[in-house]
């Protein structure tokens, strides 16, 4: 039996982690590290392709699998989508290969039967191609039409649609399916400088512009040579507006209750006198010291639970608090198949029980920022107005300097990706009364 290559046994192992609850790109790094660097960029290619457009995948294969993919074990299927993610969209691999590499992994992982219905169902699939008549139109079914072309969960459409016009539900579905682009926020020095040390390296890059002080990198750009040339971080301008917004005073003592990876920490120590550094998890702590070891900066590190900060009153707080993250889909494409409607109200309790923890480490007349990566407002909006009802001593305060484009009516941040093309993000400013 031929051999199957590397990437494509380490390609399926990340479906499976995938399936038991694991981050896909936390699985990639772990099985990933002995492919060389063409085939791990390859794999990677794969996989998230693969999970990008797992629903218009599952569409067309329904009708090519006999009785539907509903019958079929999790191990076939997720063979069957890797293959044919190759033949429709991976223009260099030929079909003969991703048909018979599949068709052997089948074999090994299910016996001669699968491999026998792979064979029929890729061949034909082949034959065939991305039939665009095979799926709902929008005009007619606009919620089937985005779950399946727009490879979306139909619940998390149908929660779109209450929200936004059809048009730019269908703007965020495309944006989400898009690879993202990889950003680079200098610090330590200009714009400008950044540039020219990337192009010396041969490196394109250009600004991002909404007043983020961003430069986005050709897609060939490689960011471990990119941080050995500019001191900085990779971080999503996104990511990066959350910091311009929270506009710390100059010298201030700040406290970022859920650092890693670090990035906003490290942004924000430029101009604190100094920063606390805490995460629950112990490990993700360790990831944000990594980069911060890069960069340096008066950076402190403890593992400490937000609800909880052993801290005392200080000068600023930022919560970047855990949610949905329905705002970086395109980064996470695992993360849509993963999360289900009861995750959000149960996501929301947590956040309740942080920020009124957070409340209690922000010194009278210092300011708590809330933010988050998600775009569903009852983890954003929404759980602002009811911290605010539960603590009379905070008022909303005046936002930093952001494009006013991305200001709510209320002054809260309100970064959509189908509106930036970057990672979505929310973010609210908060002040404590005086002493």
């Amino acid at each position: 039996m031929r051999g199957i290559t590397p990437g494509r046994s380490v390609a399926l192992e990340v479906l499976r982690a995938a399936r038991r609850g694991q981050r896909a790109d936390r699985a990639l790094a772990e099985l990933s590290g002995r492919l060389r660097s063409r085939e791990r960029a390859w794999t990677h290619d794969l996989v998230y392709g693969t999970l990008r457009l797992r629903g218009r995948i599952d569409h067309l294969l329904d009708h090519h699998v006999n009785g539907g993919t509903a019958a079929l074990s999790a191990d076939v299927l997720d063979l069957l989508r890797l293959g044919a993610y190759q033949l429709l969209f991976m223009d260099s691999v030929p079909d003969y290969a991703a048909v018979s590499q599949t068709v052997t992994q089948a074999k090994r992982v299910a016996g001669p039967g699968a491999g026998g219905l792979t064979n029929a169902v890729l061949r034909s699939l082949a034959g065939a191609g991305e039939d665009r008549s095979l799926f709902p139109r929008p005009d007619r079914d606009p919620v089937g039409y985005l779950s399946t072309w727009g490879s979306h969960p139909r619940w998390l459409v149908e929660r779109w649609l209450e929200r936004w016009r059809f048009e730019e539900v269908e703007t965020l579905v495309e944006a989400n399916n898009r690879i993202p682009d990889t950003c680079l926020l200098p610090l330590g020095i200009d714009v400008e400088q950044a540039c020219g040390r990337l192009s010396a390296m041969g490196v394109a890059a250009e600004l991002v512009g909404w007043g983020t002080g961003s430069v986005r990198l050709s897609r060939d750009a490689k960011p471990r040579d990119v941080l050995d040339a500019v001191p900085g971080i990779i971080q999503d301008p996104g990511a990066t507006l959350v910091v311009r917004y929270a506009r710390p005073a100059v010298g201030s003592v700040i406290a970022d209750l859920c650092v890693a990876p670090g990035g906003k920490a490290l942004a924000l120590a430029r101009d604190a006198r100094y920063v606390v550094a805490a995460d629950r998890s112990a490990s993700r702590l360790r990831l944000a010291r990594a980069n911060w070891r890069r960069v340096s900066g008066p950076l402190g590190f403890v593992v400490a639970d937000a609800a909880h900060p052993p801290l005392r009153p200080v000068d600023f707080v930022l919560l970047d608090a855990p949610c949905s993250g329905t705002g970086t889909l395109r980064r996470h494409p695992d993360a849509k198949w993963r999360l289900r409607p009861e995750d959000v109200p149960r996501l929301v309790q947590v956040q309740r029980a942080l920020l009124d923890g957070a409340a209690g480490a922000v010194a009278a007349g210092g300011v708590l920022v809330y933010a988050t990566c998600t775009l569903e407002p009852e983890e954003n909006e929404g759980q602002v107005e009811a911290f605010l009802e539960r603590h009379g001593e905070f008022s909303r305060a005046e936002p930093g300097e952001v494009p006013a484009e991305l200001l709510d009516p209320l002054g809260q941040l309100a970064v959509w990706p189908q509106a930036t093309g970057f990672d979505g993000a929310f973010a609210a400013r908060l002040r404590r009364a005086g002493s």
